[in-house]
């Protein structure tokens, strides 16, 4: 709080600003900052209120030392002074004796005869309030079944008991009755138990999440695992990060550790790393340490011991030494408990949970699948099936060898080989063999270097490529060798000219920037005498390809032709000393050059030609090159058939050369594409996902980045919300994601999909939050106004669901003036008319200002956009503000003005169409609706829905005559 509440009105006010935020320690300190403020005030009520209010936030921020505490003042005050309670605030008093039942037996050094004193209170107090003892036998089970004494009489003794006003909530119940049948080992009864739960029917507080983390397992077991993949996914979302859940995240981790999930688990166990620090509770403490362990001991028998791991502050782990600490913490919480209770049943439940086996191999959880080893960034990436392994030269001059002439062959293999002898060299007993072969250290150092230039470039670190290829040139020269300098140089002159052309905002410049590159390689090229073979043909590809990136800048007929001019002179050239890699090099980019300059299918032929010769001739591995070009420009061609096939041979090619084919992202990018057009979207989510992956393995993370983006907004439109979500949240935890180090841009475009998904998957709470802060943050967007005005008319819907039409208004105001600077006409009068909605909907008549306000704003955005010449993309604007002026109208009780409103809307529509035929029978229906029930109209509603029906029914619109038909029988049968 910024200052104390001064009297009890602002008191109750900063009380409901706290009942707002999350549990935890922010709000567990306000509360008591409350609670501290209102024994200054002369007011018992209002300090019963806060205790009420703390005791809650010390239950769900688990603390249970505090929280009886509390609640016995709450007595002692209710027995001085029972007449400050109203039945709300006694019905409270009396419902929390479970509370603090709960947090008594959380705590081992709570002796068992004190647990079952305050049990004994609970019922002489129910007894004398005469309340029914169904609650109180309740605890008395669930004692039972934490001690791990024969809980079947308990049980009976519970469940034969009617419920009453006090009884835990239907779902609470429901998930003990099943916890109680899944102790005995029934799976399927426990599952049945459940199902109110899972399926939605009943909640609470904690539930479903609660019951769902148990639910993982048995699910499982009994062969459901589509069903536990969603449950997990729904069902994590619901506990991560609270501390009085903690049990139920280490139950996720668990399910984690045995599906083959190991990888998401330690990014679960990362993301609840708070809780180590947070869950005061030692009986969430053993729940969730033991859940934290079955994950550690899984990975750690896989051989990733080694692994880093997030846990205790103060120290770096890794996953055998968080093992090893987690092991004795849970250990000694096991014993006390069960010293206290004079059982082993914690000893040997978490025996049980520690000895299960993997009960799958592989269950694919989220769309975002990766292993152990993608964790490690010294690991290399698994080669995919179907990949060779080569075997490399084990002495080190013939290593040396065998890389150099892989390197002139342009061969893939020898990235393999530049790896080790990067590894090699780094060491610190490295020692330079004395052979002529391998040639002096300098020249391998410069080799390493030109290898680690051409790897920046194929990530489009071009800033950085250039350096590189200056330092190698460098060394180069120190050995020598002006041919391998010369080439290094150009590389160097390459990057440098695509840096310079991305900095250019003319398209003139952008070329004349690739033009002065391209005559420096010229110069070089023709200045260094004595190339060979090999590196005169770098020379000539390099020079191609700038002629070609210049053709995909600012292309027109005339660089069109220099660029064929010289890929001539290369195919020529290579052809002549039999450089394989070369001719095709320059057959691609003869094909490219055609594509680029709008003849598809001559570039079709070049590539088709292309791909016959590879076949029978090689390089193989220029294979899945040629595929993937040849699949895009059949894209271009729309023949998304042809495409699929061939990107799909790309990709299944380019597993065999993982180290060579730099665009195997690209592949999986262009089949989602071809994925989309033939109509297979959950293809094309897989497509877009791998791509995403192989690019963020690369060190592409901008464009990983984006991929995830496109992948989760195309989950969220095929209705796979928990899916979507799933994807963002680990995409978000991402290291420099998190630390804000990414384009913030498309952090916030991240941020944005992950809000609306939200909003989709009804949990509105969590969506408005990040709305508001996505509003704020592009406030600050001088360059981008129209972003932030769709932004913030989207966070002033959110306020409008939840009711906060002040907040609603602020953001409006926002988005108004945003809008002035970079008009989103559509958009901003979408949100305009469903704020309008909204309100004249909560609030009735009462909200007609308000609403009619709001159409205001949108009638006077329609104008702008007609005098600006704007075209919707469906009705205009004008109609659909119409049709929400009858809404509004007729949700305030002004029916007349909605009828009228309503005709006018219909007179906007027109005539029923293809286009238009749902909106014109919902504007039928609902001024059906106005004018026969509201208005009482009978008749002429009637005459509207008899003549609408038929003129629909003839359009080949049958399901829009449905509600039509519905409402007619409804008048006729006066209902």
């Amino acid at each position: 709080m910024p200052t104390a509440p001064q009297n009890t009105d602002e008191l109750y006010d900063a009380l409901q600003e706290n009942q707002q935020r999350p549990y935890g320690r922010a709000r567990t300190v306000a509360a008591e900052e409350l609670a501290e403020a209102a024994e200054r005030f002369e007011d018992p009520l209002a300090l019963v209120r806060t205790l009420f209010e703390l005791q809650e936030a010390y239950t769900y921020g688990s603390e249970p030392r505090k929280a009886p505490v509390v609640f016995a003042r709450l007595l002692t005050l209710f027995d001085e002074q029972p007449d400050v309670f109203t039945d709300r605030l006694r019905h409270l008093l009396f419902w929390r004796f479970k509370w603090v039942a709960n947090s008594l037996r959380a705590l081992p050094e709570i002796p068992l005869a004190s647990l079952r004193q305050w049990l004994t209170e609970m019922r002489g107090r129910y007894e004398k309030a005469g309340l029914g003892l169904q609650p109180y036998y309740a605890q008395l089970y669930q004692l039972a079944a934490h001690t791990g004494e024969d809980p079947a009489p308990a049980y009976e003794l519970w469940a034969a008991r009617a419920r009453t006003p006090f009884s835990d909530c239907e779902a609470c119940e429901i998930c003990e009755r099943a916890l109680h049948h899944l102790a005995a080992g029934d799976d399927t009864r426990a599952l049945s138990t459940w199902e109110p739960v899972l399926n939605g029917k009943e909640s609470c507080q904690e539930e479903p999440a609660r019951s769902l983390s148990h639910a993982l397992l048995p699910l499982l077991r009994t062969g459901d695992t589509e069903r536990a993949r969603a449950l997990h996914l729904a069902g994590y979302r619901g506990c991560r990060r609270n501390p009085s859940m903690a049990g139920e995240v280490g139950r996720h981790l668990e399910f984690c550790a045995l599906t083959g999930n190991e990888a998401r688990g330690l990014e679960l166990l990362a993301e609840n790393r708070v809780l180590f620090a947070e869950v005061d509770s030692p009986l969430g403490q053993y729940d969730f340490l033991t859940g934290v362990e079955v994950l550690l001991r899984r990975v750690e028998s896989l051989g990733h011991g080694e692994l880093p791991a997030a846990g205790y502050a103060g120290r770096t782990w890794t996953v055998a030494g968080l093992s090893a600490e987690v092991r004795d913490r849970a250990d000694d919480l096991a014993a006390r408990f069960d010293a206290r209770n004079g059982t082993t049943a914690h000893a040997d439940r978490r025996r049980a949970r520690l000895d299960r086996a993997p009960l799958l191999d592989a269950l694919e959880l989220t769309l975002r699948t990766r292993g152990l080893g993608d964790l490690s960034p010294a690991a290399p990436a698994a080669a995919p099936p179907g990949h060779r392994a080569p075997t490399l030269p084990e002495t080190l001059p013939d290593l040396i060898a065998r890389a150099r002439e892989l390197e002139e062959e342009g061969h893939p293999d020898a990235q393999l080989c530049w790896e080790r002898l990067r590894a090699l060299v780094a060491a610190h007993d490295y020692t330079h063999p004395e052979d002529p072969a391998a040639g002096p250290l300098v020249r391998l150092r410069a080799d390493l270097l030109a290898d680690e230039a051409g790897r920046a470039a194929d990530v489009d670190e071009e800033a950085k490529a250039a350096a590189l290829y200056e330092e190698a040139a460098a060394l180069y020269e120190t050995a020598e060798l002006p041919g391998d300098a010369a080439v290094a140089r150009a590389g160097a002159v390459i990057s440098a000219g695509v840096v310079d052309a991305e900095a250019a905002e003319a398209t003139e410049d952008k070329a004349a920037a690739l033009t002065a590159a391209h005559a420096s390689i010229v110069r070089l090229h023709e200045g260094t005498p004595g190339l060979t073979p090999y590196q005169e043909g770098r020379m000539l590809r390099l020079r191609a390809t700038l002629l070609g990136l210049r053709v995909q800048a600012a292309g027109n007929e005339e660089h069109a032709a220099e660029t064929f001019t010289e890929v001539e002179l290369l195919h020529r050239f290579a052809t002549r000393h039999d450089l394989a890699v070369q001719i095709s090099g320059a057959d691609l980019l003869r094909a490219g050059t055609h594509a680029v300059s709008g003849d598809l299918p001559t570039a079709l032929s070049e590539l088709d030609s292309l791909l016959d010769r590879l076949r029978q001739h090689g390089p193989a591995w220029l294979l899945p090159r040629a595929l993937g070009l040849r699949g895009r420009i059949q894209l271009g061609l729309r023949d998304a058939q042809a495409a699929h096939t061939g990107l799909s041979e790309a990709v299944r090619l380019a597993a065999e050369w993982p180290t060579a084919v730099a665009g195997t992202a690209s592949l999986h990018g262009d089949l989602a594409e071809a994925c989309m057009h033939l109509g297979r979207p959950d293809e094309a989510l897989r497509h877009l996902t791998r791509s995403a992956e192989l690019d963020l393995r690369r060190g592409k993370r901008i464009g990983a980045f984006c991929t995830y983006s496109n992948a989760a907004q195309l989950s969220l439109e095929l209705g796979r919300v928990e899916d979507s979500i799933a994807l963002l949240d680990s995409v978000l935890a991402e290291p420099d994601v998190a630390a804000g180090t990414l384009d913030d841009r498309l952090a916030a475009q991240l941020r944005l999909t992950r809000a609306r998904a939200l909003h989709a998957g009804e949990d509105l709470k969590a969506a408005t939050a990040e709305f508001v802060a996505l509003a704020a943050e592009s406030a600050g967007w001088d360059d981008d106004p129209g972003s932030h005005a769709m932004i913030a008319a989207e966070t002033a819907v959110l306020l409008g669901e939840a009711g906060d039409f002040d907040r609603a208004g602020e953001a409006v105001g926002q988005a108004l003036a945003a809008h002035a600077r970079a008009p989103r006409y559509e958009q901003l009068s979408n949100a305009l008319r469903e704020l309008a909605r909204l309100q004249a909907e909560q609030q009735g008549a009462d909200g007609l200002p308000g609403a009619l306000a709001r159409l205001a704003d949108a009638d006077r955005i329609a104008g702008e956009a007609r005098a600006a010449g704007y075209e919707t993309h469906g009705r205009s604007l004008e109609t659909a503000l119409a049709y929400e002026h009858g809404r509004v109208h007729a949700y305030a009780g002004q029916h007349e003005d909605a009828l009228t409103a309503l005709e006018k809307a219909l007179g906007g529509l027109g005539e029923p169409g293809p286009e238009n035929a749902g909106e014109w029978a919902e504007c039928v229906r609902l001024a059906g609706v106005v004018e026969g029930i509201y208005l009482e109209r009978t008749a002429p509603a009637l005459a509207r829905l008899d003549a609408a029906i038929p003129r629909l029914a003839a359009l080949g619109h049958a399901e829009a005559t449905e509600p039509l038909a519905a409402l007619a029988a409804r008048l006729r049968d006066g209902r």
